[in-house]
């Protein structure tokens, strides 16, 4: 089943439940995914890989805006902020902890022969490829950066 088709059928739940949380999330998705599928070039399919990178997208934009509405003290729009990240999070692999995160990253600096902070963006390439869909850019890039000062 695609992620369309899957979106598609949590979207009919939602609005049976009259959950506006899920709807927001599920309509940004199902928008974002119709965008993808029509742009020039994308030949009206998405392959997983797109479709994981898409949701990571989706993702942080509502992560950045909600560190804005915190810093302005807007709770009520961090809130929905936050119910449209977690129901986007749902359609993600599973997310990798820091611990996870630091012994991959570790295997990679070894593998690679990185030593130093300047080998940042080799070990990056590698990383971003190997935890894609497993982990966000920035999270993977502060491990990377803490790992390669030691």
């Amino acid at each position: 089943m695609s992620l369309e088709q899957k979106i598609m059928a949590e979207l009919k739940n939602a609005m049976l439940a009259k959950n506006e949380a899920a709807l927001r999330g599920l309509r940004a998705v199902k928008a974002a995914i119709i965008l993808a599928k029509t742009a020039e070039g994308a030949g009206g399919e998405l392959k997983e890989a797109d479709e994981t990178k898409l949701l990571q997208k989706l993702i942080k934009q509502r992560k950045d805006s909600l560190e804005i509405y915190e810093k302005q003290n807007r709770p009520d729009l961090a809130v929905k902020e936050k119910e449209e990240i977690s129901v986007i999070e749902k359609f993600l692999p599973k997310q990798m902890d820091e611990g996870e995160l630091k012994s991959v990253i570790g295997r990679i600096i070894s593998e690679t022969g990185a030593t130093s902070a300047a080998d940042m963006g080799k070990v990056m390439g590698f990383a971003t490829k190997e935890l894609a869909g497993k982990s966000d850019g920035k999270t993977i890039s502060e491990i990377v950066k803490q790992l390669l000062q030691k």
